[in-house]
């Protein structure tokens, strides 16, 4: 396990030389939620009872029970990858878009996020300039750098990103400000040899301080639907369930809050928020 120093970790905004490097890491954070949420899916009572109805039809027609049993669960399969939302994982958010990652550049480049670890070491985080990636020519990083509209900004939102020693460990996207005092997490994601070190906590916590200053007072976060981990973390930082308050019904800001749904109205995520 490789240590991390938090008090020389700087989170600062995504820079347009950073997006490959970040879409790389939400590739790597998004194994497996994809197939884990259609195994949720599939293992759903209505389901098993629809596929199970279906597999009594082919077997009057192909006379065989594994062709029967096998195909409708392979053509709903097919069904939930196509049809699955992309981006759906970290925090199963359908917003930003996977192709709007790098819209979220654009800003004061030299903003950055409060480390209180800083604080309390006394040190200075140092930002050293990212190492040019063995292979990787001009013309290839030119390719990669999508074109920027105003609009698709805005559905961006904003991407924070962990630099130590330049090297980005870690990213947290914030969506756009679509309601007022509202803030939505859309995806968390560190690097798979800084996980457990107290890098996701360091992003949000930060993240918070900077939107309570701002006037916001809510933040809203969704969680894929079999994450456990994801959902401990949260709850570990103080956020609630949507729904587990008796109080909910007469809040207008979480009726206008819901999870993602999936085949046959199944839910994808779990919503959670925490009042600034």
């Amino acid at each position: 396990m490789v240590r991390l120093e938090l008090d020389q970790v700087v989170m600062r905004r995504m820079k347009e030389d950073d997006i490959e490097v970040v879409k790389a890491l939400i590739k790597e954070g998004c194994e497996g939620t994809e197939n884990r949420l259609i195994l949720h899916i599939l293992t759903r009572p209505l389901c098993l009872f629809i596929l199970a109805v279906f597999s009594s039809i082919l077997r009057c027609l192909v006379h065989s029970f594994i062709l029967a049993l096998a195909i409708p669960v392979f053509l709903l399969i097919i069904y939930l990858k196509i049809t699955m939302p992309r981006s759906t994982g970290v925090l199963g958010s359908s917003r930003p878009y996977w192709d709007y990652v790098g819209s979220s550049y654009r800003g004061t480049q030299d903003e950055t996020l409060h480390n209180p670890y800083s604080r309390i070491s006394g040190k200075s985080p140092v930002t050293k300039k990212p190492r040019r990636r063995i292979g990787l020519k001009d013309k290839d990083k030119d390719m990669s750098t999508e074109k920027v509209t105003p609009e698709r900004e805005q559905v961006a939102g904003q991407v924070w990103v962990a630099d130590c020693e330049g090297e980005i460990v870690g990213c947290i996207f914030r969506e756009s400000e679509n309601r007022a005092k509202i803030r939505r997490i859309c995806r968390l994601v560190t690097t798979c040899w800084y996980r457990r070190e107290g890098l996701g906590r360091l992003l949000v916590q930060s993240l918070e301080l900077k939107e309570r200053d701002t006037g916001a007072q809510r933040v809203y976060a969704h969680v894929p639907y079999p994450s456990k981990v994801a959902e401990a973390f949260f709850r570990k930082l103080g956020y609630v369930q949507l729904g587990e308050r008796p109080d909910e019904e007469d809040d207008d800001e979480n009726k206008l809050e819901a999870p993602e749904r999936g085949f046959l109205g199944h839910p994808l995520t779990k919503v959670f928020y925490k009042d600034l």
